[in-house]
C-alpha cells in the first residue's frame, strides 16, 4: 500500500469531509451545519491521507486564541476533524498526521494545541492531557427554589430573534471569555455556531429562542434555549433545553436562571455543558433535585513548553525546575526553570537539578488549573525530586475560576 499525506485542496473539501462523516458513523450532518464548517475550515491547516484517489485519513486545526490563568489570550491550535477509515487503521496514519500537525503548530508559533476527544484514550500518547471538565445538569424545576441577590427584580428580560441578538450576545461572551481560562475568543464566523438550529436536529423541541437581560438599557446577559413540550397524566411536563447562558454579574445571572426555571408548562431543565463551578448549584434550595454528571472537556498539549508556561500567571510565587518528558515533540524534552507569580512568569532551559519530573501530558492536564499536580502525583504520574516542591508548584498552578470550554469545535 502506498499512501500520501498532504494538505487539503479547497476543491477536495466535500469528499474529504464526507469521509470524516463516514468515520463518525456515516450519518450526514444537517446542511446548515455542514455549510458552517465548510466556511470555517482553514484549508491550509487541513491535511489528509490519500490511498490513490481515496481519502483514508483527515485532520484539521482552527486558529484560536484561548484564555489562560491571568487573563492572557494565547494562540492555540484547535485540533479537529480527525479520522482514519476503518480499512486503514493500525498502520500509523494517525500518528503521522499528529506529528505533521504539531510540527506545523510549532512553525506557526502557537504554544498550545487543544482538542475535544470522541475517544479520550487516543490522545494521551500524543501528549494531550485532560485540562477542563464540564457538568451536565438536569434540574427538577418545580422542586427547587432559588436564593436570589438583591436587585434581581430590577433586571429587564425580553425575547429577541436570534439574529437580532448576535451583537449583544457576542459582546457579553467576549467579556466573560476574558475572565475564565479555557474559553475561546470567538474569531469571525464562530458567532454562527451557537445559532445552529436545524429542524432535523431538534428532537422534538421548538425553535431556539434567545432572552436578553438588561439593566439601565444595557444588555448584561443572555440565554439561548428551546422547549420540548410534553404531557403526562399529571399535566404539563415539558423540558427546557438550555443551549448557553452568560452574564456579567451575579444579579443578571440570577434573573436569567429564575426565568429559565419558571417557564410555563415545564418541569425540568437540562444542559449538557456547564462549568463545574456553575453558580446555579449554589443558588438552589435542594441540590439533590439537580442531577449533575461531570465528564472530560478540553484536552490540552503544550507545543512549546517555555512559551506556554511563560504565557500564564501563577496563584502563588513559584520557582521550580521541571524535568519534562516529551518523546513525541523532542524539542520540549529536558529541564525547564519556571519562575513566576500573579504578575507574570518566565520559563527557560536550565541545567540545574530538577525538582519535579513529569511528562508533557501531565503538564497539559495541570496547565489551566483544573487538575492538581498533587492529584497526578498521588496517581504516580508526577514525581517529586525535591521535598516541598510538589505542594509549592501544585498550589501555584491553581485557578480560582474553574477552566471551561463552552462549546466544541
Amino acid at each position: 500500500m502506498t499512501t500520501q499525506l498532504r494538505t487539503l485542496r479547497a476543491a477536495e473539501w466535500d469528499g474529504w469531509y464526507g469521509k470524516l462523516e463516514r468515520a463518525f458513523g456515516g450519518t450526514p450532518e444537517a446542511p446548515e451545519e455542514r455549510a458552517l464548517y465548510r466556511d470555517l475550515t482553514e484549508v491550509d491547516r487541513s491535511i489528509g491521507v490519500w490511498d490513490g484517489s481515496e481519502v483514508v485519513g483527515t485532520a484539521g486545526a482552527f486558529s484560536f486564541r484561548m484564555t489562560v490563568p491571568g487573563g492572557a489570550q494565547l494562540p492555540a491550535a484547535g485540533v479537529t476533524m480527525v479520522s482514519v477509515q476503518p480499512t486503514h487503521r493500525r498502520r500509523g496514519l494517525l500518528t503521522e498526521m499528529m506529528r505533521q500537525q504539531l510540527a506545523d503548530v510549532r512553525r506557526r508559533e502557537e504554544p498550545l494545541a487543544v482538542l475535544t476527544a470522541s475517544e479520550p484514550v487516543i490522545y494521551g500518547r500524543f501528549g494531550y492531557g485532560m485540562a477542563t471538565r464540564q457538568a451536565a445538569l438536569r434540574v427538577e424545576t418545580k422542586r427547587v427554589a432559588l436564593t436570589l441577590p438583591d436587585g434581581t427584580d430590577g433586571v429587564r428580560l425580553r425575547l429577541v430573534p436570534l439574529a437580532e441578538a448576535v451583537a449583544d450576545c457576542e459582546r457579553v461572551y467576549a467579556a466573560v471569555a476574558a475572565e475564565r481560562p479555557g474559553m475561546l475568543a470567538r474569531q469571525p464566523g464562530w458567532e454562527r455556531l451557537p445559532l445552529l438550529d436545524p429542524p432535523a436536529d431538534r428532537e422534538g423541541t421548538g425553535e431556539l429562542l434567545c432572552v436578553l437581560a438588561e439593566v439601565a438599557g444595557e444588555v448584561r446577559g443572555y440565554a439561548r434555549y428551546a422547549v420540548k413540550a410534553e404531557w403526562s397524566p399529571r399535566g404539563p411536563d415539558g423540558t427546557v433545553k438550555l443551549r448557553d447562558i452568560e452574564a456579567l454579574d451575579p444579579v443578571v445571572r440570577a434573573a436569567l436562571w429564575r426565568y429559565l426555571l419558571d417557564i410555563d408548562l415545564t418541569s425540568a431543565l437540562v444542559s449538557h455543558n456547564r462549568p463545574v463551578d456553575e453558580p446555579l448549584l449554589q443558588m438552589v434550595s435542594d441540590l439533590r433535585r439537580c442531577e449533575v454528571r461531570v465528564r472530560d472537556g478540553l484536552f490540552l498539549r503544550p507545543v512549546e513548553v517555555g512559551a506556554a508556561l511563560a504565557g500564564r500567571t501563577y496563584a502563588a510565587p513559584v520557582d521550580v525546575v521541571l524535568d519534562v518528558e516529551d518523546t513525541f515533540c523532542p524539542w520540549n524534552q529536558g529541564r525547564w526553570r519556571l519562575t513566576g507569580d500573579a504578575k507574570g512568569a518566565s520559563c527557560e532551559r536550565t541545567t540545574d537539578a530538577a525538582d519535579l519530573a513529569l511528562s508533557v501530558r501531565e503538564l497539559g492536564a495541570a496547565y489551566l488549573g483544573d487538575t492538581r499536580l498533587s492529584a497526578l502525583a498521588a496517581a504516580g504520574r508526577v514525581r517529586e525530586l525535591r521535598p516541598g516542591a510538589l505542594a509549592e508548584t501544585s498550589g501555584a498552578f491553581g485557578s480560582d475560576v474553574a477552566p471551561w470550554l463552552p462549546h466544541g469545535f
